[in-house]
């Protein structure tokens, strides 16, 4: 009984969807265009930011668990074939332990802002819609209500009355549908925007802790080099009397 219901009422709303979007105008496509686009990125980032793709559980259980001064072996085979953010810049890390910490940080870094690219990629898509949406609405709205004043007075009494208010509700939708656009969009540009925030920190809070933990005990021994130059080992002539 119900799936009868739904068969009969679903022609209605196909048909009410249709002739919505077919009065809207001609800035109606440029709007479906938008909503596809949306609807097409929102899904895809919303598959590469989870966190398994962008932080592996057992990659900050392994970070976690290595203890100070302890060779990182098993964290190393674990990341090498990882295609995940925090993978590569632990990678990064890992790769430059030979040289001074400060040397690895700064390696480090770079890694980051380019995996921050990443994460971000696409965002900039939903901004930009969240932007042109509403004002595609505006420019629909704005064309419709010309079109029905260019028709004014050409009929009287009641029957122009009624085509201008067809007329303007007419023009209105092309306004609720860029409105129906960017709502949802700036919602999902503003909530993967902090996830990618939360997730940058977080990342970077488990790679400095690696680091730390990669350099524990070689402060002295990086010292070294600097001490041990060739003028301080050169001897000191001695005067001839």
């Amino acid at each position: 009984m119900i799936v009868a219901a739904i068969t009969i009422e679903t022609p209605d709303t196909v048909n009410s969807v249709i002739g919505f979007f077919t009065k809207g105008g001609l800035f109606m496509w440029p709007l479906l265009a938008c909503s596809i686009v949306s609807v097409t990125t929102i899904i895809l980032r919303g598959i590469a930011l989870r966190e398994k793709n962008v932080m592996p559980l057992v990659i900050q259980n392994e970070i976690e668990r290595l203890v100070p001064g302890e060779s990182p072996e098993r964290l190393s085979r674990i990341v090498h074939h990882d295609p995940s953010s925090l993978a590569r810049i632990a990678r990064v890390a890992l790769q430059h332990l030979r040289g001074p910490r400060s040397e690895n940080v700064e390696v480090v870094e770079t890694r980051a802002r380019h995996e921050m690219v990443r994460l971000e990629k696409g965002l900039i898509v939903l901004e930009v819609i969240t932007g042109i949406a509403p004002l595609l609405g505006l420019i629909g709205a704005v064309s419709g209500l010309v079109h029905v004043f260019s028709h004014l007075g050409l009929s009287s009494g009641a029957s122009d009355t009624r085509q201008i208010a067809l007329g303007i509700s007419e023009a209105l939708n092309a306004t609720v549908f860029g409105l129906s656009i960017a709502v949802p969009t700036l919602i999902a540009f503003s909530y993967f925007s902090k996830k990618v925030e939360v997730m940058s920190v977080e990342m970077e809070t488990l790679v400095v802790e690696l680091i730390s933990k990669c350099y524990y005990g070689r402060s002295s021994r990086e010292l070294m080099p600097a001490k041990s130059s060739p003028l301080a080992a050169e001897p000191t002539p001695t005067p001839v009397v």
